[in-house]
């Protein structure tokens, strides 16, 4: 049921400690790709389904209450069995388990600790991957904004690099751990268009051109990286190339949904064709 485990030398017999005691090598929980429980590179998130939908509503509030209602809701939507409460009993048990037996914590109760109306997982924010995405994302946009364009890259750079592929890619996602994942991969967009707008501003334009060439064809209506697409090659002297992109950006928006391109593209187009560079 569970991966790399270890059974813990220790006596179960004396009350649970009420504060876990500090750990020599810390657990980190990643939800920027697969689900991971990680102390020491060694993986020891439970591989059972529900157990690891359970892990991920926890650690997605982190030293917050979960209510119970919630994780039912995200665990059997609207048709949960009668025998709900035991169930969600069994699945609590089997986490503390693998929290024991792969010394995680000094007992299970300590990380995952029972507070009506719900459960909390007593980690810290900073333990999560998705925390330190959104600190770099923060650090990127006070940058960009102080006009420490390269600085501001750098940030962003380093929030996408802790993304190893979808979010919860191994968790089988009921409606709030989907409508979370969407967000996520929200963000994740969000932060790689800050980043191509930092080199941009930092002065980076022929460098540029081949990664947005393979973006704007893996996201067609993208109309933000289009637009720094056709940025990029005006500034880079390649106006023939950026009036063809917007042609085909513009094609593709009103052959597939009826729609002209936004005001930005459109700025971009009248500036190419009355001054060859856009601003």
């Amino acid at each position: 049921m569970y991966t790399g485990s270890r059974v813990a030398d220790k006596h179960h017999g004396s009350a649970p400690n009420p504060i876990p005691a500090a750990s020599a090598s810390p657990v980190r929980f990643s939800l920027l790709g697969p689900l991971e429980l990680v102390r020491d590179g060694i993986d020891y998130a439970p591989t059972t389904p529900k157990l690891l939908q359970v892990l991920a509503m926890l650690v997605m509030s982190p030293g917050k209450i979960v209510h119970i209602d919630t994780i039912v809701q995200e665990l059997w939507a609207n048709d949960p069995p009668r025998s709900v409460r035991t169930t969600m009993h069994t699945y609590v048990y089997q986490l503390r388990k693998c929290i024991d037996e792969n010394e995680l914590a000094p007992y299970g109760e300590t990380m995952l600790a029972t507070k009506p109306p719900g459960y909390v997982f007593r980690i810290a924010p900073e333990q999560v991957d998705v925390f330190e995405f959104q600190e770099l994302q923060h650090k990127g946009r006070e940058l960009h904004l102080r006009g420490e364009h390269t600085e501001a890259a750098k940030a962003f750079r380093s929030a996408l690099d802790l993304w190893s592929g979808p979010p919860l890619a191994n968790v089988h996602c009921g409606p709030v751990l989907s409508a979370y994942a969407v967000d996520l991969v929200e963000q994740r967009r969000s932060t790689l268009h800050l980043r191509i707008e930092a080199d941009i501003a930092a002065g980076m334009r022929h460098e540029l051109i081949g990664e947005l060439r393979s973006l704007v064809t893996a996201n067609p209506l993208d109309e933000a990286l289009h637009g720094q697409l056709i940025r990029v090659l005006g500034r880079s002297g390649r106006r023939s190339d950026a009036l063809a992109t917007y042609r085909q950006v513009r094609a593709r928006l009103n052959n597939e949904l009826g729609v002209e391109p936004c005001d930005e593209l459109q700025v971009l187009h009248h500036d190419l064709l009355s001054e060859g560079e856009p601003a």
